[in-house]
């Protein structure tokens, strides 16, 4: 091969790598840079611990989202939503808030003033307006079966007293669509609520500026199916219904992931 004949395949070879090179820089700079993920916090009720979480979790974790489930203190509404606010202050960027039964009512008082939080997703969860209690709205339409006589009522501190599910009524009334063997676990490693939160007071909602989504459980033996679509429907969620016990995230734990991502896109 002649020296001018390398040359000029030389000089054609730097001219192709550097139009690919170009090329490539420029896809570089036009393609847009993948948002954060919003933090996922889900938030578990009465008579369970964020363990209730778990598969809903382990689907958000696979698909890169991060998540936090801090244990609901379920002590009362203004302590337990305060503590979650201290929580939600130590988060960096958007925020989704998922909760279930009663850590409906203290998203809804926890997420008021924060503007990282970006959606609130209600699962078979209270979603009260100012002023309302948990016993209101769960007795508000006919159909839950908590009632008295499915609780065992155990005093603790200065006549303070702890609300638990009897094992005879957990799983019909809870969880009638979860394996025995797993609700027997459950009721047994049940976390209390103080029975004071039933009849305290909610605050300013948080669902009236904040974009909401609800799940409703249309099984539901706890919170009825009616109370649902009221709050869903007030607080302007959209909505999304599946047959399912009010546990929903344990038994539906894909649709309830869905739900979810969908609230955070």
């Amino acid at each position: 091969m002649t020296t001018t004949r390398r040359a000029v395949l030389a000089g054609s070879a730097a001219v192709a790598t550097d139009a690919l090179l170009g090329t490539s820089e420029a896809q570089a700079r036009s393609r847009p840079e993948a948002k954060p993920k919003p933090t996922v916090v889900l938030v578990h009720g009465a008579f369970a611990d964020a363990s209730g979480w778990n598969d809903v979790a382990a689907r958000l974790i696979r698909d890169d989202y991060p998540v936090v489930a801090p244990a609901n203190p379920l002590r009362g509404v203004a302590s337990d939503s305060a503590y979650l606010a201290s929580i939600l202050a130590t988060l960096n960027g958007p925020i989704v808030l998922a909760a279930h039964s009663y850590g409906g009512i203290v998203v809804t008082n926890a997420a008021v003033g924060n503007p990282n939080v970006k959606a609130l997703v209600y699962v078979a969860a209270f979603a009260p307006d100012q002023g309302e209690s948990l016993l209101e709205l769960q007795t508000k339409f006919p159909g839950s079966k908590l009632d008295e006589a499915a609780l065992d009522f155990r005093p603790y501190d200065a006549g303070l007293v702890d609300g638990y599910i009897k094992k005879e009524f957990f799983h019909d009334v809870f969880a009638g669509d979860v394996p025995k063997a797993a609700t027997d676990l459950m009721q047994a490693g049940q976390r209390p609520a103080d029975t004071r939160t039933l009849g305290e007071p909610s605050g300013a909602p948080a669902w009236k500026t904040i974009p909401s989504y609800y799940l409703v459980a249309r099984n539901d033996q706890v919170l009825p199916v009616a109370a649902q679509r009221f709050m869903a429907r007030r607080a302007g969620s959209k909505i999304h219904e599946v047959g399912a016990s009010h546990v929903a995230m344990i038994s539906q734990p894909t649709v309830t992931a869905d739900l979810i991502k969908r609230a955070a896109r």
